[in-house]
């Protein structure tokens, strides 16, 4: 096993992840965990913190959100819903009974009727979804989370295990090494969305850490990410790195075509963050999205 090194600062933490809620807590559990599953040296360190603050909305989201409406449920769980002539109204904004559809008849999950979409949604910063992985993550990291999910989302330590099973089973540690983070991305998304915004925090996490990106993968294989500023004002009709930047933030398909669907998801985010709900993404949307 290799030293143990000294972790990132709350105070570096919070500048990293502004809107993290729990800087200290986190950094805290961290210092806790971390070199007992040799996530130990600048290279891991950052690009865990970085890969799971995407995926976990810079650090803030750590349960997964079913609060869809209607007509939201068409568009993205068509299959479960218009497809299969289930009428989406009785869901409009009920996250439970969505997840008990959604998530039913996989992953080891029980029927609609058990509960177990539901109690096994998506939880920790590299969302654990399903009955058989958190049975799985039970058994192999030795914590009870199957009567008590929500532990998974509540108690840090638990979360950043969770996380790190997830990691070690895809062998990320390898990838981290190598500065690869193309790769890792691929492994945790299935594609690369949010590239940029990973790439940028691994950077960042990897200098405060007294580490130089340089030293690793050659800058030409990154797109630099795009600030709010850079992308201007998205509407209807565009198609851009923006969009995909903006439909990844918003939860939605990322395909980076600014469709009706996307300009509904849009103005619904909006409402719900005070802000004038026009389906159009200017500055001041963006960078309530995007930050």
């Amino acid at each position: 096993s290799k030293e143990s090194i000294t972790m990132l600062t709350a105070s570096q933490f919070k500048e990293l992840f502004p809107r993290c809620k729990d800087p200290d807590g986190w950094v805290d559990a961290m210092n806790e965990v971390f070199p007992k599953y040799e996530i130990n040296t600048p290279e891991r360190i950052a690009s865990f913190i970085a890969q799971c603050g995407h995926e976990s909305g810079g650090w803030r989201v750590f349960s997964e959100n079913l609060n869809y409406s209607a007509k939201a449920l068409d568009a993205i769980f068509g299959k479960y819903f218009k497809r299969a002539a289930r009428d989406s109204e009785p869901y409009h904004r009920q996250p439970e009974k969505i997840a008990n559809v959604v998530y039913a008849n996989r992953m080891a999950n029980g029927d609609t009727a058990s509960g177990d979409g539901w109690k096994y949604r998506g939880r920790g910063p590299i969302q654990l979804t399903g009955k058989a992985n958190y049975s799985a993550f039970a058994e192999d990291m030795d914590v009870d989370v199957l009567d008590n999910p929500d532990r998974v989302s509540e108690d840090k330590e638990i979360a950043l295990m969770s996380a790190i099973w997830y990691w070690n089973k895809n062998k990320l540690n390898r990838y981290a090494d190598s500065g690869d983070i193309k790769t890792m991305t691929k492994r945790i998304n299935g594609g690369y969305i949010g590239l940029e915004d990973r790439i940028h925090h691994w950077k960042e996490a990897l200098h405060m850490l007294g580490s130089d990106a340089s030293e690793h993968e050659s800058d030409d294989e990154f797109v630099e990410e795009p600030s709010p500023e850079d992308i201007g004002v998205l509407r209807r009709g565009m198609k851009s790195v923006g969009v995909v930047m903006m439909q990844e933030a918003l939860g939605i398909t990322a395909d980076g075509d600014f469709g009706p669907g996307t300009e509904r998801a849009l103005k619904e985010w909006q409402s719900a963050n005070g802000l004038v709900a026009d389906g159009i993404a200017g500055p001041a949307t963006l960078g309530e999205l995007l930050n």
